[in-house]
């Protein structure tokens, strides 16, 4: 605790942001000045109101405690970066104010859980997550969702339809320099627009403790990509939070507005997030070996298990309606239950690696709408699930499977939908509770508020109706 409150005085910080994440995945924060944060508050945490957080408990028992973790060596401490005065954010966890235990529908708390249960099972000591997290950048958005109106409308310099643009006074003039549908992946400037906003992005995620290597445009206009390293499973989850709020803050800071929503713009590829994924156990890569792909038996288990469990999974995974504007065939989409080394089409890929340590499973169906925690740990039980049951995944399917269509429809497919999904958790769920990782509570109400979602986009008519069935 001295060497928290030595820190503070060392970077002379101002205020403590302390923050936590909710089930659909979305920060929170509340912030005290330094002079008001005392070694009493730090041991023993704050009390919130948490009958006001989306899915968690009811009013006649909303008192709950937010308790922060600095990491060993202060390693979850982070210097924000984008507040005016000198500001560090403290990660918290959730418990139970009378009893003092871990709230179970905490998302950090889950995940810590899983890591517990992992090594509880003698299979693995650790496990190595790497996600990669798409998303768009646009000059502007607009949107409304009422009884007698419902519209979006994006805007975004590198959109083509932009060629077409009137030239208008005291504006700047047409340039032509834009990617084409799909054409995004990779030009340089000009046609790549925000080269140094991306370039800042990395900037700040280093700030934050992050270790990024890459940036680069993405397939389709407007679309991006950062590259941070991997990390154990609780960690990268949280450093995902942190990527999430450093591509929202610099955008907005360059006047842009930034979204990691799967498919916002129709007609061209969506934002997935591919998670890499491998156990180790002591100094020894588990997923290393003679079978297919230079993979293990372990490793072909665990794709066993994720594959078995891919439509409930993707509860977690794809847990939004759009998610599933995304899944469909033709936009690189994984759709299909299978696995290939370098088949983009197939829902597992084993990537190309140069050294044994290097070995790992490629889950690509996941988008960035997913509640980190939960996401992983739910990917990571399903793999341990197909260890333990020796599921084995099948051959591999080496060849383009969108192309392939009477081979491809034999194979079985993820959710087509965000119904599909939450049928098949409420019916396949138990793989998640073992170790007591994730509770009751938190699968129904995790169930709860995602079949809401669900019931308003059903019930809503949709421009699109319009143009199809007023005349009708």
């Amino acid at each position: 605790m001295r060497a928290f409150f030595d820190f503070l005085k060392h970077h002379q910080i101002e205020f403590i942001d302390f923050r936590f994440t909710d089930i659909r995945g979305t920060w929170h924060h509340m912030t005290y000045p330094t002079s008001a944060a005392d070694e009493d508050l730090c041991m023993n945490g704050i009390l919130f109101d948490g009958s006001s957080i989306a899915g968690w408990c009811a009013i006649n028992e909303s008192d709950m405690l937010l308790k922060p973790d600095f990491g060993a060596d202060l390693s979850d401490v982070r210097l924000d970066p984008f507040s005016s005065y000198p500001t560090a954010i403290v990660v918290c966890d959730v418990y139970h104010p009378q009893s003092g235990k871990p709230y179970e529908k905490d998302p950090s708390q889950v995940a810590k859980n899983c890591m517990k249960y992992l090594q509880s099972t003698g299979l693995a000591d650790e496990a190595f997550f790497g996600p990669e997290a798409e998303f768009f950048i646009f000059d502007g958005v607009r949107f409304q969702a009422c009884a007698e109106k419902t519209f979006y409308e994006l805007q975004s310099d590198e959109f083509p339809s932009q060629n077409g643009a009137s030239f208008e006074k005291d504006l700047i003039q047409n340039h032509g320099y834009r990617p084409g549908p799909k054409g995004g992946y990779f030009p340089v400037q000009p046609v790549d627009s925000v080269q140094d906003m991306r370039s800042e992005m990395l900037l700040k995620l280093a700030e934050m403790g992050l270790k990024a290597e890459k940036h680069h445009h993405e397939v389709a206009p407007a679309q991006h990509e950062l590259g941070i390293v991997f990390n154990t499973l609780v960690r990268i989850a949280d450093e995902l939070q942190i990527y999430k709020y450093v591509v929202r803050n610099v955008a907005h800071l360059y006047g842009k507005t930034a979204t990691f929503m799967p498919k916002p713009v129709f007609g061209d590829n969506g934002s997935g997030m591919h998670v890499h994924q491998s156990l180790w156990k002591g100094s020894q890569p588990l997923f290393s070996g003679d079978k297919y792909a230079g993979l293990s038996e372990t490793a072909l288990f665990y794709i066993g298990g994720i594959l078995k469990h891919a439509k409930s999974l993707n509860a977690f995974t794809n847990p939004t309606t759009n998610s599933y504007k995304r899944l469909v065939p033709g936009y690189e989409a994984p759709v299909i239950c299978a696995y290939s080394a370098q088949n983009r089409s197939a829902a597992c890929r084993i990537p190309v690696v140069s050294s044994p340590k290097a070995k790992r499973v490629e889950v690509r169906f996941p988008d960035a709408t997913a509640n980190p925690y939960l996401a992983f740990s739910a990917m990571l039980l399903a793999g341990l699930d197909g260890i333990q049951n020796k599921i084995h995944p099948g051959d591999s399917h080496d060849i383009d499977l969108f192309e392939e269509k009477d081979v491809a429809k034999k194979l079985p497919t993820v959710s087509g939908s965000l119904c599909e999904s939450l049928k098949a958790l409420e019916n396949d769920h138990e793989y998640l509770t073992k170790g007591n990782v994730f509770s009751k509570e938190l699968i129904e109400s995790h169930l709860e508020m995602k079949w809401k979602e669900h019931y308003r986009l059903a019930h809503h008519p949709h421009p699109l109706e319009f143009e199809l069935y007023y005349n009708s």
